[in-house]
């Protein structure tokens, strides 16, 4: 970065395979409404989550570059996915840019349900990297904790297709078991599921607590902006949302758009 510029008023970076990480940005902005935000959905790469641990690495690292060459204060891995094979190696490449990542909210879904069934809802990748697998082990003794791939679901959200009849047969297909054994709690291990969150809840009833790490890692991200020293200073404003796509369509324009509005 060019040490002439002003950090403070650089953008904040926030990426993912698609429109999954617009679930992270609208909780990001609701902490941090005053600052300027690059929203980029790689589309053109999706989905992360039946890719290897190494080929997600190589795009992370290829988007950061590209931010930093342009100039951005912060970096938010809006993915698990990507979080899960990245996140420790691009810290330590970049030592002065905050990063900051999303995992499943398994942590507070436990505490809240000790004792009981807690269903973590993930890509298969997701579920295999050693980073997911270390956070269970923490809770496996408080919990019976159950994985569920959930292979195609971000598809779904991709296509614009929340709150349809053509989600919610999916996900009974997907999750029937649960309907004749419930769940306590549901942990949204993909940041594509809150925009099917709705529809995950008429699926497995009322009684069902769902849980995602959005609000945690917008908190976390402004705490190391405030560490790093690159806070906006001017919080009267209200920061813009440059959205960008590696294949972009006015349809998907038009998609995230509309999951903005609808969450924001």
């Amino acid at each position: 970065m060019n040490n002439t510029v002003d950090q403070s008023k650089l953008p904040i970076a926030v990426f993912d395979s698609g429109a999954g990480g617009l679930s992270v940005l609208r909780e990001i902005i609701k902490e941090m409404p005053w600052e300027d935000f690059i929203y980029y959905g790689d589309t053109k790469n999706a989905p992360y989550g039946t890719k290897s641990s190494e080929e997600v690495k190589k795009l992370v690292f290829g988007h950061v570059e590209d931010f930093v060459s342009e100039g951005v204060k912060a970096v938010a891995i809006a993915c698990n996915t990507a979080t899960a094979a990245a996140i420790k190696p691009l810290r330590a490449a970049y030592p002065k840019l905050p990063v900051v990542g999303i995992e499943p909210a398994l942590k507070p879904a436990v505490e809240q349900n000790q004792g009981g069934r807690v269903l973590v809802m993930a890509t298969p990748r997701t579920l295999q990297e050693g980073k997911f697998q270390r956070l269970k082990a923490r809770f496996d003794d408080q919990a019976e904790i159950i994985l569920q791939p959930c292979a195609g679901l971000m598809e779904y959200v991709e296509r614009g297709c929340a709150g349809t009849q053509e989600v919610r047969e999916f996900l009974r297909q997907l999750l029937w078991e649960y309907l004749e054994k419930p769940v306590d709690a549901v942990v949204l291990g993909c940041t594509h599921y809150p925009f099917v969150k709705a529809d995950i809840q008429v699926v497995l009833g009322p009684g069902v607590k769902i849980y995602d790490g959005a609000e945690g890692t917008a908190r976390e991200l402004h705490r190391r902006i405030i560490k790093f020293g690159v806070e906006r200073e001017d919080q009267n404003r209200k920061g813009s949302i440059d959205f960008r796509n590696s294949a972009p369509t006015e349809e998907r324009s038009k998609l995230y758009e509309a999951l903005m509005k609808a969450h924001l």
